[in-house]
């Protein structure tokens, strides 16, 4: 039966790529995939971009793409990422340089064009689409940031069939970009539902780089062995939608049922209705085995036709954080944070400063739990007191940092770890819509360069 093996690169900027390097030497792989983009990240580069018109894309493109090229010529393996962000043109622009510097030649590179809809929100809420996003739509125009449309392996698959070697792609969803060569060698048709199905699955389970080969994992982690040499996920899928999920051997981590069960869950909210722009997965269905020595078999998944609209997220900006902090030591440690946030929120008060919200935490009792941590049964050695606010304005942001170093001498005794006058952060809300494909998909673009 025919097969292709797919390997993992990046699960978002700013991931070890040297993982990346090992699945191209030792994965025996014909396509290497990576995720570059959180919704986060989007903002990050259309600000970059309205900075600098070239620029837009993820800068993990060098280091990366320096590793990756050489082996991948040499091998012949083909690179998948989206790395191209809000400026996917630019991306392909900077491979290309990438690869001259290398003395590299004869690489075709696709891009995949078409995802950005910013030039057209006020279309489309002409059109009704953007209704769900609320009365207060219209006083948002001036903040958004940025606006895209998640596109699906399909796409992919089309700029491979162009004979691209490597291929950039904007806001796509992360499991696409493993679907999309499935699809391509596999031969699928657009209605072998159970077939994408399992793509998606395959996608979904590679996507997060090694959270599904050991990292993040919430069994016996303490067995996961030689973390800092993580193997990324590599699989085999077969033209029926079955594969074999494993890493590179010899590398650290560990694939088994457990592992994968998680990342499998991660995500998907409604098990039996997991939508995507190529197909309507049901999870419910899917049977994971251990085959081998870190290789387990993924079969079951279930599709339905794919759902007529595409999802869209916008960004805007929402305000500004500003925040402070200190540590106080035994005696009394959490008593004397406690007196010291009574203080700043005094101050606050005194100070005028305009808050649109204020947040407090004790760091080492209820930072990740907040409300629900239970009071210390015994007196802790020392607490860490971190005040946030979020406010309209940078100006106003900065003034809460302004009031904690007053604290070393004006608040309660055996302060030290004095964090003051931290770097304030600009924050980016977002909302989502719904487009119908039809508005989208004609206007996809795959331009096609050769070095």
């Amino acid at each position: 039966m025919k097969s292709v093996r797919i390997g993992a690169s990046v699960g978002f900027w700013g991931d070890i790529f040297t993982s990346a390097v090992d699945v191209a030497q030792y994965g025996d792989v014909k396509y290497i995939c990576g995720d570059s983009l959180a919704e986060l990240t989007m903002a990050i580069l259309q600000k970059a971009k309205n900075k600098n018109p070239k620029d837009g894309y993820t800068k993990d493109v060098f280091p990366l793409m320096t590793s990756l090229l050489p082996i991948c010529k040499e091998k012949g393996i083909k690179i998948i990422s989206n790395c191209g962000g809000i400026n996917p043109l630019g991306a392909m622009e900077a491979v290309k340089g990438i690869a001259k510097k290398l003395g590299l030649s004869d690489l075709k590179i696709a891009v995949v064009e078409g995802d950005n809809i910013l030039d057209r929100l006020k279309e489309f809420a002409d059109k009704g689409y953007l209704g769900n996003l609320g009365a207060e739509t219209g006083g948002l125009w001036d903040k958004i940031l940025f606006a895209n449309v998640y596109l699906g392996g399909r796409e992919i698959a089309k700029a491979l069939a162009t004979g691209a070697d490597i291929v950039i792609t904007g806001r796509t969803t992360d499991s696409g970009q493993f679907l999309g060569p499935a699809m391509y060698e596999l031969g699928w048709q657009e209605d072998d539902w159970d077939k994408i199905a399992q793509g998606i699955v395959l996608g979904h389970l590679m996507e997060c780089s090694g959270q599904a080969t050991g990292g993040n994992f919430s069994g016996e982690w303490w067995k996961v062995d030689k973390l800092g040499n993580l193997g990324y996920p590599v699989s085999e899928i077969y033209e029926n939608g079955e594969f074999i999920f494993s890493k590179p051997k010899n590398t650290g981590g560990m694939v088994c049922v457990d592992t994968v069960k998680e990342q499998l869950l991660y995500e998907i909210h409604d098990p039996t209705c997991y939508l995507t722009p190529d197909v309507i997965v049901d999870f419910s269905s899917v049977k994971l085995e251990n085959v081998g020595t870190d290789q387990v078999k993924v079969t079951g998944a279930a599709g339905k036709p794919k759902p007529p609209t595409l999802k869209a997220i916008l960004g805007y900006t929402a305000g500004f954080v500003g925040e402070g902090s200190i540590t106080y030591s035994w005696p009394d440690a959490l008593p004397k944070a406690r007196k010291a946030e009574e203080i700043i929120r005094q101050r606050i008060d005194m100070q005028g400063i305009n808050c649109e919200e204020i947040h407090s935490e004790y760091i080492g009792l209820n930072s990740i739990h907040g409300p629900l941590a239970p009071e210390p049964e015994n007196e802790t050695n020392e607490v860490m007191l971190r005040v946030a606010v979020r406010t309209s304005t940078k100006d106003e942001a900065a003034k809460i940092g302004r009031e904690f170093p007053a604290l070393a001498l004006n608040g309660p005794p055996h302060a030290s770890g004095l964090g003051g006058m931290h770097s304030i952060r600009e924050l980016i809300g977002q909302k989502t819509a719904l487009i119908p494909r039809e508005e989208i998909e004609p206007l996809v673009k795959i331009s096609v360069e050769e070095v």
